[in-house]
């Protein structure tokens, strides 16, 4: 093993990390539901539901790439370069951040993982208080800070997402870690075999989208419900329940997104180190 003692206790998180996921277990309720949502998606004819998994699938790839050309991720990118001259001066691009300690680079990846957290946050808090407008585009809000966080992260660890390769694997761990609980060892599992397989083309599947992971989607669809159910129960005029209801569940969100980005960054560092020694 040439890991340090810091890497290895990482490597250690990461196994526990890992087997959590392969020791979940589904309760009833989550069984039930899943029987009812298959059951409904069967009055769906296929290739309605396929062009629906396509429109979605679209949607990521275009958020990605706006993202990953706009001036806010130029931003972002020169202040993780920034963060990381203030341990080694000489860095000069994402890649030079491999040089890094694993503890270094986890400290510029908490301050991305921080930041998003915050802005989902305060962009549920205010879905909490807003009206139409703000509750019909949540979801979308979400889904550009939450990919926005898996990209950061990314660079944080050294990898750039501008080959094709790069952005399908932070699409692909930004899908794992939004689905069911029950669901995300397997998700994980494949994201943990394409790692050594790297190329600047991507050859692998590029599907995203299907119908496990629509219970994503189905859980904003309740708590639109839920805050609209509170909405009207004020407190000198705050609607602090609908309010607490949108802050939670999206700070939920983007908190299982940015954990599982460190851990499969960090994993794909660690293995890479391993692998070139």
């Amino acid at each position: 093993m040439v890991w340090s003692e810091r890497e290895q206790a990482y490597w250690n998180e990461i196994l526990d990390f890992e087997r959590n996921l392969l020791q979940y277990e589904p309760n009833d309720f989550e069984l039930t539901y899943e029987k009812w949502l298959e059951k409904g998606l069967t009055l769906v004819p296929a290739e309605t539901r396929e062009l629906f998994f396509e429109q979605f699938d679209q949607l990521f790839f275009h958020i990605h790439s706006l993202l990953q050309g706009s001036q806010f991720q130029m931003d972002a990118r020169d202040r993780i370069l920034t963060a990381a001259r203030a341990f080694d001066d000489t860095v000069e691009s994402i890649s030079d951040l491999k040089r890094l300690s694993i503890d270094q680079l986890h400290y510029i990846a908490q301050q991305q993982s921080s930041r998003h957290r915050i802005y989902s946050l305060l962009q549920g808090a205010a879905v909490g208080i807003g009206g139409t407008l703000a509750l019909s585009s949540d979801y979308l809000a979400m889904t550009i800070i939450n990919l926005r966080a898996v990209q950061l992260i990314s660079m944080s660890y050294g990898y750039e997402v501008n080959s094709p390769y790069e952005m399908m694997t932070s699409l692909k761990v930004y899908h794992t870690s939004t689905l069911p609980l029950r669901l995300r060892a397997a998700g994980w599992m494949k994201l943990k075999e394409e790692i050594g397989d790297e190329h600047y083309f991507y050859f692998g599947s590029e599907k995203l989208t299907n119908e496990t992971w629509l219970q994503g989607p189905l859980k904003q669809v309740l708590k639109t419900m839920l805050i609209l159910t509170f909405k009207r129960k004020q407190f000198s005029g705050v609607p602090f329940i609908s309010m607490a209801i949108g802050a939670g569940a999206n700070y939920q969100l983007t908190r299982n997104v940015t954990n599982m980005s460190e851990k499969f960054y960090q994993m794909r560092l660690l293995m890479e180190k391993q692998a070139q020694t």
